[in-house]
């Protein structure tokens, strides 16, 4: 049982890192980059086409890795409580 736990706090981590990694990419999409000026200059036109894409590629890499992780813990919770029950059957059936 440690192996699992070990593996279902690996997931977990995943899946709050790809929360911070998509509340980071939420900051970039709205903070930094905002709503674009009418008529900018080049530089800020740039500028908000960096902050904007990055934002996106941030938001896009968190969700990936919290659905990875949420689906990893869900996976091996189930698979635990898979093989907790035909333990319990086998035990039974002695």
């Amino acid at each position: 049982m440690k192996k699992s736990a070990f593996i279902k706090s690996v997931f977990t981590g995943l899946a709050v890192s790809g929360m911070i990694i998509i509340l980071v990419g939420m900051y970039y999409l709205v903070i930094k980059a905002g709503i674009p000026y009418q008529d900018p200059p080049l530089e800020l036109q740039i500028q908000y086409t960096v902050n904007m894409n990055t934002g996106e590629e941030l938001f896009k890499t968190g969700v990936l890795i919290c659905g990875i992780g949420l689906i990893g813990r869900i996976v091996v919770s189930l698979t635990d409580r898979f093989r907790k029950n035909s333990y319990d059957h086998r035990s039974d059936e002695n």
